[in-house]
């Protein structure tokens, strides 16, 4: 074992002032952490860059080639490696590393210790990992011939796990691409609003109607409650909070049933999710919208790829207002929706369901890799 600060040099990084153009827009890269995700690996340019001036004015100096970058702040522990030389702000504690350690074998490293670095974070308004504090966290440091046979293997794992995100957004994409081929053309179809043709739509109930302290366990629970992170995940496979019956008696109005379809309508707004026909009996959050199709009216499948496209439209008007709008059950009830014949909709909805399989094939294959993923992090790193 040795602590960071034995075989890494470690150095942050300031932002030149805004209101001096002349330190802007140069041709020196300049990261902050918002330009990292969970897969960035190599990082080779950034959204903004800075002037020699800026530079110097500032006291930067360049990350060489290779430096790990470990974000700090806001938040801690996004990870990746600089590609060429380039500065950074003041969110990072980056690791220019000795001839001890492999530059990958370190990335890897501080990648499967997210929640650890979290977890020393100290701070009132937010929390931030200091110099110090990096340089006394210790990394197991075996020869670096076999640093770098690990880092193979890790890096290998990435490309499969890469991979295999890819093919789930293009089976994704081939669906879309699917109903624009069979619906795109809406001057092909009768057009109804939508107000006629569902059984059932509104929002949940208002926020007073059900507070934190109406939930309850799920042993005393007498139904669960479907909130907006159902319909982002688009899964039941989510932490879920129940209430009793007395309060489900209350708001009974707002059940949920399987095949009713649930739409995100606060922040994130737009997500829908068909709930499985063999789900729970809930009730709804106040952050939902349901809508319950007429079956002569509408597949369900086909209906929510309908759906999507127009809230789609709905954000594209939304964000060219300036406003970030809710979606509500009334204007969407005066839209007009294509109505194509049942049979025509079942066609299509039969190749979504193709594509699922082919999905659910390829997640599988997902979470087996992400599973080896963690079992490696955890015998060589601990």
């Amino acid at each position: 074992m040795a602590k960071l600060g034995e075989v890494c040099t470690i150095v942050s990084g300031s932002t030149p002032k805004t209101s001096v153009t002349s330190y802007w827009d140069g041709n020196i890269k300049w990261i902050t952490p918002a330009e990292l995700n969970e897969d960035t690996f190599y990082i080779m340019d950034s959204v903004r860059h800075i002037t020699e001036e800026g530079k110097e004015k500032t006291g930067l100096s360049y990350l060489p080639t290779g430096t790990v970058i470990l974000s700090s702040r806001a938040p801690i522990g996004k990870t990746a490696i600089a590609g060429c030389e380039m500065c950074c702000n003041q969110g990072f504690k980056n690791l220019i590393c000795s001839d001890a350690v492999y530059n990958e074998y370190l990335y890897f490293f501080l990648k499967s210790k997210t929640d650890y670095l979290n977890s020393l974070g100290r701070g009132a308004t937010f929390k931030e990992i200091s110099k110090s504090i990096v340089e006394n966290i210790e990394i197991p440091l075996p020869e670096v011939n076999q640093q770098k046979e690990i880092a193979e293997k890790f890096k290998k794992l990435e490309q499969l796990i890469s991979l295999r995100k890819q093919q789930l957004a293009k089976l994704d994409e081939l669906a879309k691409a699917r109903f624009v081929e069979m619906f795109g053309d809406e001057q092909a179809f009768n057009k109804e609003p939508l107000s006629q043709n569902v059984e059932e739509m509104f929002i949940g109930p208002f926020g007073s109607s059900l507070k934190n302290e109406n939930f309850v366990s799920k042993e005393n629970g007498y139904c669960m409650v479907y909130e907006q992170k159902h319909a982002i995940r688009k899964t039941m496979d989510v932490e879920t909070r129940y209430i009793d019956k007395p309060k489900y008696e209350e708001l009974k109005r707002f059940s949920i049933h399987g095949g009713d379809i649930i739409v995100s309508c606060r922040g994130t707004i737009g997500e829908t999710y068909i709930v499985p026909l063999n789900a729970p009996l809930g009730i709804m959050h106040p952050s939902i919208m349901k809508i319950r199709v007429k079956d002569s009216i509408y597949n369900r499948v086909f209906f929510d790829f309908l759906l999507q496209e127009k809230l789609k439209q709905h954000e594209a008007q939304a964000n060219g207002s300036g406003v970030k709008m809710a979606v509500t059950a009334s204007a969407l009830g005066k839209e007009e929706f294509i109505v194509p014949s049942i049979p025509f909709q079942n066609q299509f909805a039969a190749f979504v369901e193709r594509v699922d399989q082919q999905k659910q094939t390829v997640q599988q294959s997902l979470e087996k890799l992400e599973l080896m993923k963690k079992a490696l992090m955890q015998e060589y790193f601990g």
